[in-house]
């Protein structure tokens, strides 16, 4: 539909598709992970999984720059998405294996820090409204999670305009878009081991200070090699935060609600896309892509600050 839709309308709907397939699969090999390693090795696993996808997101973001540079923008960039479907179906069909029993021997003999009540089974509104609000670690985490997406948002979508404006190539920006999921992708199988020996909170605070610096000089910058160590420096933020927040969502949800959790959480999380596209594009028109940058990365830097104020930690080292 992307690759040959003669329409807005197909546009739209392939994006819905896209979006329901997120839904189905990402978020149920995040829950898949959680099942699989248990509370000591949490950090670790999301580190592993995100690096995974965003490490061939930025692969992906050189190929397509490269084949749209020399053969257009349709339909050929698409047709190595559909090639990954095929792929990613064939594997998923002949490697997948149930993980729920692991799930149920968890919940019989898991226990939290934050009470009793928090091991009862709960109905899907409790789940959301603890995950959104309640929980002040559940909740700095939905926050902080649709502030990083929002940051996505403004990557994929305003960054680009901004460099075109100032003269990039494709092929220029094709390499700027990738060196941010490149270092997040990678930089993640660091940081979620790390969150496993040292914590989660410090971790993410950290890392959206770290964005919200990194954007800043993406609106300072006028030259490729600024806006390379902006998306660096940013790739460095995005992978202290990514599989954190993840990992601090397992350590607290209750075995028997976990999956609800992390789908409460992810609703936020990805929410971001949507909100920080609307949110970045008005500002852009209103006042130009440098003051709609600017105002994200304040909004990143008061995101990291809320974690440091209401986050507790989920998973102390003692």
């Amino acid at each position: 539909m992307l690759a040959w839709g003669p329409s807005w309308g197909w546009i739209i709907a392939a994006n819905i598709l896209l979006g329901i397939n997120q839904g189905l699969t990402w978020s149920t090999t995040v829950i898949m992970k959680i099942d699989l390693v248990g509370p000591e090795r949490r950090g670790l696993a999301m580190g592993f999984n995100e690096a995974a996808g965003y490490v061939a997101v930025a692969a992906t973001a050189m190929a397509t720059g490269a084949i749209a540079e020399h053969y257009g923008l349709r339909p050929e960039p698409f047709l190595l998405g559909a090639a990954y479907a095929v792929l990613a179906l064939g594997l998923s069909t002949l490697a997948v294996r149930e993980t729920r029993d692991h799930a149920r021997y968890e919940a019989a003999r898991h226990t939290t820090a934050a009470g009793s009540a928090r091991d009862a089974e709960l109905t899907t509104g409790q789940v959301a409204r603890l995950t959104s609000f309640s929980d002040k670690a559940l909740s700095a985490a939905s926050q902080a999670g649709l502030v990083n997406n929002l940051n996505d948002a403004l990557a994929w979508g305003i960054f680009p305009l901004l460099f075109a404006a100032h003269g990039l190539s494709i092929s220029q920006i094709g390499i700027l878009a990738a060196l941010y999921p490149a270092v997040w992708g990678a930089g993640q199988m660091l940081t979620g081991w790390w969150s496993d020996h040292t914590g989660r909170k410090h971790l993410i605070t950290a890392g959206m200070l770290l964005q919200a610096a990194a954007i800043a000089l993406v609106a300072a910058g006028t030259t490729f090699s600024v806006w390379a160590a902006a998306q660096i420096l940013l790739g460095m933020g995005t992978a202290l935060v990514y599989p954190t927040l993840l990992a601090v969502i397992g350590d607290v949800a209750h075995p028997a609600w976990r999956a609800r959790a992390v789908g409460v959480y992810r609703l936020w999380r990805d929410g971001g896309f949507a909100i920080g596209a609307l949110l970045a594009g008005v500002l852009a028109d209103a006042y130009g892509l440098t003051a709609a940058i600017y105002a994200i990365a304040v909004l990143t830097a008061a995101s990291g600050l809320l974690v440091a104020v209401r986050m507790y930690e989920t998973h102390p080292r003692t």
